[in-house]
């Protein structure tokens, strides 16, 4: 099972909120090392940052979850993935040209269900419904 997780269950996972135990579970069901991608990391420093504005963590523990993160980086439970971004604009292109329309998705969804498929992902991982709906289009199994 080759598995990619968009940043919102990777936030979760990190910064303890509704779906930190559902994320744990999915993580602790990992068979491989999941793919992170420059827009993980990126989006994710941004939603800690975010939760900090929101005050719903310290900024404490935003360090904290930063350094847990790059902690699973460093150990192997993350692998830095770098697919082409030629490749993901232009599935993603194609993506919001096929689904936009009819499911609605934004696009920093439709950029990690095209990096999904650009790295030959079979499983994607989100709590989002719209954009589980978009990786369930594309053939990606829902995890």
């Amino acid at each position: 099972m080759r598995a990619y997780a968009d940043t919102g269950l990777l936030c979760s996972l990190y910064a303890p909120d509704a779906h930190t135990a559902a994320a744990a579970a999915r993580m602790g069901a990992a068979t491989e090392a999941l793919p992170i991608t420059w827009l993980h990391q990126l989006e994710l420093r941004n939603a800690l940052r975010l939760r900090v504005f929101r005050r719903e963590i310290t900024t404490v523990q935003k360090e904290a979850s930063l350094n847990l993160f790059l902690a699973d980086l460093a150990g192997g439970v993350l692998v830095g993935a770098s697919p082409e971004l030629a490749d993901v604009t232009r599935e993603a292109e194609r993506l919001s040209a096929s689904f936009s329309e009819r499911l609605g998705v934004r696009s920093l969804d439709i950029l990690h269900v095209a990096a999904a498929l650009v790295l030959g992902a079979e499983e994607f991982w989100t709590f989002d419904d719209r954009q589980a709906a978009l990786a369930k289009a594309c053939g990606l199994r829902l995890g």
